[in-house]
């Protein structure tokens, strides 16, 4: 059964004028649910992470200041939230809907988190909406569980995955793929293991023919037995940070390369939302649902 990870803490408000569109958390699944994709069973909650695990990833310092609300001003302007015990909780469970979503995607072949995503966020520190690094911490769950030897992150968001990168620097069991815009938040990038950074500007067949090149040879010669895909729809012309001329189509389209080149491949995929910050809601709700769709659609 495909599962997703949802709970109503997603959506936690922020201080009105604050451009990051949290209502997307609720809209998603129900809409999904209104099409018939999928049914409320599909749906699970997860409890908050333990911090045992968060320790895999994160330094201990850094999760107790987040526990005591002790972030430095800087600190917390670096994370783009105001800090609050209503935000550290959602963290929290953000972070273990990704992991048991990989669980659930090791049993049914795929599962994904309505939020996740949080690529920014490094071992010590919060950066752009991102307090935990969900991929990071679950991925080393799974290899220190022996659930995966070799994981491969499949990062789509318009903005490089900084901390996911500097995170598995060297970690040569977790191949870090990132498509990303070159001109685009964070000024500096760190080194994936592949970068292709996009023009301003670039359009549905640049980015599809880039994706067509590079992310079938990867798994060739990486050979994962699980994937991580941030499926970002920040990458469309309308978004108001992406920088990029996809259409909602081609995000349609680099969806269904990506799943159906894990499909065939017979890996296993856990998905996170990603970024996504159209003027229009509805735009980013139809792009999200879009990916979730082409899930069910190849699963079943």
């Amino acid at each position: 059964m495909f599962k997703i990870a949802y709970s109503s803490v997603y959506h936690h408000p922020l201080p009105q004028g604050h451009r990051f569109p949290m209502e997307k958390y609720s809209l998603i699944p129900q809409q999904l649910i209104h099409e018939g994709a999928i049914q409320a069973e599909n749906l699970f909650e997860p409890p908050p992470i333990s911090d045992d695990i968060l320790l895999l990833t994160h330094e201990s310092t850094y999760i107790q200041k987040l526990k005591n609300l002790a972030l430095s001003k800087d600190e917390i302007r670096r994370t783009g939230f105001p800090l609050s015990r209503e935000l550290v909780n959602r963290e929290y469970i953000i972070t273990h809907g990704t992991l048991m979503s990989s669980l659930f995607a090791l049993e049914f072949g795929v599962s994904a988190n309505i939020a996740g995503g949080t690529h920014h966020a490094y071992a010590d520190r919060g950066e752009g909406f991102c307090l935990f690094n969900d991929f990071a911490v679950a991925a080393n769950y799974l290899i220190q569980k022996n659930h995966c030897k070799k994981i491969l992150i499949i990062d789509l968001d318009v903005h490089q995955g900084n901390g996911t990168a500097a995170i598995f620097r060297q970690n040569a069991n977790v191949f870090t793929f990132s498509m990303h815009g070159k001109n685009n938040y964070p000024l500096h990038k760190e080194k994936s293991d592949l970068d292709i950074e996009l023009d301003d500007g670039t359009t549905d067949d640049k980015y599809l023919n880039l994706l067509h090149q590079f992310l079938p040879g990867i798994i060739e010669s990486f050979e994962p037995d699980f994937a991580f895909y941030l499926s970002g729809v920040d990458i469309l012309q309308s978004d108001k940070l992406g920088r990029l001329a996809v259409s909602t189509e081609a995000c349609r389209k680099r969806d269904e390369i990506v799943l159906s080149t894990l499909y065939q491949n017979k890996l296993p995929v856990c998905i996170a939302m990603g970024g996504g910050y159209s003027p229009l809601i509805k735009t980013i709700v139809d792009a999200h649902c879009n990916t979730l769709k082409v899930a069910v659609d190849l699963w079943g």
